[in-house]
C-alpha cells in the first residue's frame, strides 16, 4: 500500500487548520506525522552508482535497519570467538618470546621459562578477576577509557584511550605477521611474500567486519574453536606421550650465551611473555555487544577465556621445555612441538593452519574494539565525529577502515616481521590495565555497593601488579622499540585535545548571539562560455533566485579572439543580465574568475556572492572524460572563500533527464 505524506496547512480563518495528504511511495507514514525513508531511497539511480553499489553489496551485504541492532548482538560462544581471539592466539608466540630472551644467556637457562610462565599465569588470573569486577560495575561497557575518565579524570582517561588505540593497531600488525609466520613455517616457499600475504589477510578481516559484528562472528567462530581444540589435543597427546616415556625429538641444542643471566634479562623475558595477556580487556570493553543479559554473559565469557588461555599457555611452555625446543628463525615453537608430538602428518598441518587462522583472526578483536572505542571518544569530542557513525551494516565503518590503513602501514614499515613488532607491544595495554584497575578502586570507594571492600582489594592488587609490569615492560623494551609507543601516546593525546578544543570553539561560535538581517544583499555571478541551452537554463535559474533589485552578472573569460562573438550575440540576452568580459591573454580560466568573485565580495560587504555554474551531465559515465571539468575546479577553488555560495545547474541532453 502506497504511503502518504501528511501536511498540516493553515486555514483561511484565524486559528483553523486542515490536513492534506500527498502520495509519497518512497516514505512510510507514521501516526505521529513523521516520515520514515523506505529502502527504495537507497537504490542507486545512475550507471556508475549501480556498479559501485553492486560491488559494495557483494562485499558487505545489504543495509540493515536500526531495528536489527538487537539481533546483531553476540551469544557467549560467538563472543568468545570475536572478543577472545587476540588473547587466545597469543599462546602461539608468547612462549616463544620468553625463550627468545632467555636463550641469550645460553640454552642452559631455558628451564627458567617455567617459573616465568607461572608468574604470568598468576598475573592473568588476578587481572581476569579484576575485570570481572569491572564488568559488574559497568554493565554498559567498562573499557579502560570510560572507567579511568569516570573515576580518575579526563587526562588519565585519555592516557588509557590513547594507549589502547595504539595497542589495537599493534595487535592487528603482530597477529597478522605471526599468522603469516605460522603459514611460512609450514610452507617456506611463501616467505618472500610475507608482507603481501599480511596485507591480504588484513583486508579480508576488514571486509568481514564491515559486514557487521554478528556476520563476522559467523565467519570467524569456526577457526577459533578449531585452534582451541587443536592446541588442547596437542597438549593432551604431548603430556600423555611424555608420561609414557616419549623421548625428546633431539638433544637440547647448545647455544653459547651472548649475555649474562641477571635480573634484567629475566624481567625482559617476563615482559615479552606478558604478550599472552594482551586482549584480556576486550570483553570488558565490548559488554554492549552481547545479547541480554549483557553483563552476566560477558562475565561468563571472560571466565572461559581466562581458563582456556591459562591452560594452553602453561601446556605449550611445559612441552617446549620437556621436548628441548630451541627458538629459531626458520620454524615457530608451536610448529616444532607439533612436529615432535604428531610428526609432519595431517594433524601437524591442521594445527599449523588453525594457528595461522587464529593468529590472523586475532586481529578481529581489535576490529571489534578499536571502532567502538573511537566512537566513544568521538562522542566525547576527542576524535572526529565521523567515527561515531554506524555504516550500512550497523558497524562503525570509519574506524574499521582507518584501523585497516594504519595496520597495513605498520606491516609494510616493519616488513611483516613479528620479532620487530613485539617490542612495541604490550606497553599500551598494560598502561590501560593499570588505569582501569586504579579507576575501579576509586569507583568502589565512591559507590560502596555490597561487597565493595573485597572488590576494591581485588582491583587494587591488580592495579599494583599491572603498574609494576608496565614499568618493567617500558624499561626492558625501551631501547628495543618501546620508545616509539611511549612517544606516540603523548602525541595522540595532544591530537585528541586539539580536536576537543576545535569542537569546543565551533560550539561556542555557533551558539553566540548573532543579528540576522531580514534581507542579505546577494550578488549573483554566472560564468558563461557560450550561448547555448545550458547557459540559457542557468541564466533562467539565476534570475529566479535573484531578489528584486539585486544584480545578476554573466561573466565571460575570453582566451582568444575567436570567442569574441559572444559579445555580439549578447544583445538578445541583455535584458536578463549584464555581461562582463574578462580578457585572459595567458589563457587562464580559473584565476580571472576568482579575482572577479573576490572583487564582488568586497563590493557587497556583509552580503553574499552566489556563483551559479552551468553543468552539462553526459548520458553515460565514460563521456565525462570528454569534458574539461572546469566547473569542478572552480567549485574546489571557491570552497574556502567566505560569504560565497556555489550552486550548480545540471543540464541533461534531451531524453536523458
Amino acid at each position: 500500500m502506497a504511503a502518504q505524506f501528511k501536511e498540516v496547512v493553515r486555514g483561511s480563518k484565524p486559528g483553523t487548520h486542515y490536513v492534506r495528504y500527498r502520495h509519497q511511495p518512497t516514505f512510510q507514514y507514521l501516526d505521529d506525522g513523521h516520515l520514515v525513508a523506505r529502502p527504495e531511497l537507497l537504490k542507486p539511480t545512475t550507471g556508475v552508482e549501480k556498479v559501485l553499489d553492486g560491488f559494495k553489496r557483494a562485499c558487505i551485504g545489504d543495509p540493515l535497519s536500526n531495528e536489527r541492532a538487537i539481533h546483531e548482538r553476540l551469544t557467549k560462544l560467538k563472543g568468545l570467538a570475536i572478543l577472545s581471539s587476540d588473547a587466545l592466539s597469543s599462546v602461539a608466540y608468547a612462549t616463544e618470546e620468553i625463550l627468545l630472551v632467555l636463550v641469550l644467556a645460553g640454552t642452559g637457562v631455558l628451564g627458567l621459562s617455567l617459573p616465568v610462565a607461572a608468574a604470568i599465569v598468576g598475573l592473568l588470573l588476578i587481572v581476569g578477576a579484576s575485570y570481572r569486577q569491572t564488568i559488574g560495575a559497568y554493565p554498559n561497557g567498562g573499557g579502560s577509557y570510560i572507567v579511568a575518565s569516570d573515576n580518575l579524570g579526563t587526562m588519565p582517561g585519555l592516557i588509557a584511550g590513547a594507549s589502547l588505540l595504539v595497542d589495537y593497531v599493534l595487535t592487528v600488525a603482530v597477529s597478522v605477521s605471526a599468522g603469516v609466520a605460522a603459514l611460512t613455517s609450514a610452507f617456506p616457499n611463501l616467505t618472500a611474500y610475507t608482507v603481501e600475504i599480511g596485507v591480504a589477510f588484513t583486508l579480508l578481516i576488514m571486509v568481514g567486519n564491515l559486514r557487521g559484528i554478528r556476520e563476522s562472528g559467523n565467519i570467524f567462530a569456526l577457526p577459533t574453536y578449531v585452534f582451541i581444540a587443536g592446541i588442547l589435543a596437542l597438549i593432551a597427546v604431548g603430556m600423555v606421550r611424555l608420561a609414557t616415556g616419549m623421548p625428546a625429538p633431539h638433544p637440547l641444542e647448545v647455544v653459547k650465551p651472548v649475555e649474562s643471566l641477571g635480573i634484567f634479562l629475566i624481567l625482559r623475558a617476563f615482559a615479552s611473555g606478558c604478550t599472552a595477556m594482551t586482549g584480556v580487556e576486550a570483553i570488558s570493553n565490548g559488554v554492549p555487544a552481547f545479547k541480554p543479559p549483557e553483563a552476566p554473559n560477558a562475565r561468563t565469557t571472560l571466565t572461559w577465556m581466562v581458563g582456556i588461555l591459562a591452560v594452553m599457555f602453561t601446556g605449550i611452555t611445559i612441552l617446549a621445555r620437556a621436548l628441548n625446543i630451541t627458538p629459531n628463525d626458520q620454524e615457530t615453537v608451536v610448529s616444532q612441538i607439533a612436529a615432535a608430538v604428531f610428526g609432519r602428518n595431517g594433524m601437524y598441518y591442521l594445527i599449523q593452519i588453525a594457528t595461522m587462522l587464529i593468529l590472523v583472526l586475532a586481529a578481529n578483536t581489535s576490529f571489534a574494539d578499536f571502532p567502538r572505542l573511537s566512537s566513544i571518544l568521538a562522542r566525547d569530542g576527542f576524535m572526529p565525529h565521523q567515527f561515531a557513525h554506524r555504516g550500512d551494516r550497523l558497524a562503525f565503518s570509519y574506524g574499521i577502515v582507518v584501523l585497516t590503513g594504519l595496520s597495513i602501514l605498520l606491516l609494510a614499515a616493519f616488513g611483516g616481521q613479528t620479532d620487530a613488532l613485539i617490542p612495541l607491544y604490550a606497553v599500551g595495554v598494560f598502561t590501560a590495565f593499570t588505569l582501569s584497575q586504579a579507576g575501579m578502586v576509586v569507583h568502589h570507594k565512591r559507590v560502596r555497593q555490597p561487597g565493595w571492600r573485597t572488590a576494591r582489594l581485588i582491583n587494587g592488587f591488580g592495579a599494583v601488579l599491572t603498574g609494576i609490569v608496565t614499568v618493567v615492560i617500558a624499561a626492558t623494551k625501551f631501547i628495543y622499540g618501546a620508545w616509539i609507543v611511549l612517544l606516540l601516546i603523548p602525541l595522540l593525546i595532544w591530537l585528541m585535545l586539539a580536536i576537543k578544543r576545535h569542537y569546543a570553539y565551533v560550539d561556542r561560535v555557533m551558539n553566540e548571539p548573532v543579528h540576522i538581517p531580514s534581507r542579505l544583499k546577494n550578488r549573483i555571478i554566472v560564468p558563461i562560455a557560450k550561448l547555448n541551452a545550458v547557459s540559457e537554463r542557468t541564466m533562467a535559474y539565476a534570475r529566479s533566485i535573484a531578489p528584486q533589485g539585486d544584480d545578476v552578472i554573466a561573466v565571460h573569460v575570453s582566451m582568444g579572439v575567436e570567442q569574441s562573438d559572444l559579445v555580439e550575440h549578447w544583445k538578445d540576452w541583455s535584458e536578463q543580465a549584464r555581461l562582463v568580459c574578462i580578457e585572459s591573454p595567458y589563457r587562464s580560466l580559473i584565476k580571472p574568475l576568482l579575482a572577479y568573485v573576490d572583487q564582488a565580495r568586497r563590493e557587497v560587504g556583509d552580503g553574499m556572492v552566489t556563483v551559479v555554474l552551468p553543468e552539462l551531465v553526459p548520458a553515460h559515465w565514460y563521456e565525462h572524460l570528454l569534458h574539461n571539468h572546469a566547473g569542478l575546479r572552480l567549485k574546489a577553488a571557491l570552497l574556502f572563500r567566505p560569504n560565497t555560495v556555489v550552486a550548480s545547474v545540471p543540464y541533461w541532453p534531451e531524453g536523458k533527464r
